[in-house]
């Protein structure tokens, strides 16, 4: 029996028996129990086979949280949701359960309210759930804005390093600025916002390019041109592998002068919901750079390892 097959066959029979807690059978109760109904129903609204009514079974696995009424239920159906995410081609209800830490009578319920808004659905024939199409609404209504969402953690990362904060998104092969918080400075880096710089010359896009997957990477590598713009451009694909491996490495990108005489930079970049890649970068003078280098970068890598956690 198909994961929604079951659950979708609990629901029937809890319209046609209430007095069954179905919300706690088994499957095997549940596949004896379609065996028995398709040859008897007795008339007091209980299940009966061989002339015996069947007893309301208690599931030692219901989460006693949930028995007490505290389940938290929109939190753990967001993290069902985001299980699936995380799986496309589907996960059966014992892989869900385990990877939750959950019971599985709790993975069901959770399942099953929603299948019933289209929000998963089969992930095949005979096994497992993956996300439904009653999602595709939802996230083309959410028009989710980065630059509205990030602004609080440019303006308190300004403050916090004292230098011009950059949010820069990936534009097939380019990156643009769509905001900027100007730093404290009177000697400051400054780039403007929707200025478009090239991936593989700046810490934003070298961030971005490591956050690729290997696919993504080898799709977007032909329609790169590895251009030169100062001595210190990286130009041959060998050495920027070699570099995307170590921003992978050290969670971060930095440009010495390899876009801009005069100015260095360091970047993390920040996988956004629907898939896309933006990046928030700090471009400091180069005569202050070394001196501040470390500092800058932690407080970086701290806001936006926060950030990256509010996102999801």
């Amino acid at each position: 029996m198909h994961d929604l097959d079951f659950l979708r066959y609990r629901r029937s029979l809890e319209s046609v028996f209430p007095r069954i807690c179905v919300t706690c059978c088994s499957r095997v109760q549940a596949q004896r129990w379609h065996t028995a109904c398709s040859s008897q129903r007795s008339g007091s609204n209980a299940l009966a086979t061989d002339n015996r009514v069947l007893p309301v079974l208690a599931d030692p696995a219901v989460d006693p949280g949930e028995r007490a009424g505290g389940i938290q239920v929109i939190a753990r159906a967001a993290a069902v949701l985001r299980a699936l995410r995380d799986h496309p081609a589907g996960l059966t209800l014992g892989e869900l359960a385990r990877l939750l830490a959950l019971p599985r009578s709790t993975i069901q319920r959770i399942v099953d309210a929603l299948d019933q808004e289209q929000l998963v659905m089969a992930a095949s024939p005979t096994r497992g759930v993956r996300l439904g199409p009653g999602l595709l609404p939802l996230a083309a209504a959410a028009r989710f804005e980065i630059g509205e969402f990030a602004r609080p953690a440019l303006q308190e990362l300004a403050r916090e390093c004292g230098e011009t904060v950059d949010l820069s998104l990936l534009d097939g092969t380019k990156l643009v600025f769509v905001d900027q918080v100007a730093g404290a400075h009177r000697l400051k880096a400054e780039s403007g916002v929707g200025v478009a710089f090239a991936l593989h010359s700046s810490a934003p896009g070298k961030a971005m390019l490591a956050a690729l997957d290997a696919a993504e990477l080898h799709n977007l590598r032909p329609r790169l041109r590895l251009t030169r713009y100062t001595a210190s451009t990286v130009t041959s694909w060998d050495v920027l592998e070699r570099e995307l491996a170590q921003v992978r490495a050290q969670g971060h990108g930095v440009d010495l002068e390899e876009n801009s005489l005069g100015i260095c930079a360091v970047a993390v970049a920040l996988k956004l919901p629907g898939g896309g890649l933006a990046a928030i970068s700090v471009p400091v003078p180069t005569q202050r750079f070394e001196a501040s280098r470390a500092s800058v970068t932690a407080l970086l890598m701290a806001r936006c390892g926060r950030l990256q956690e509010a996102l999801g």
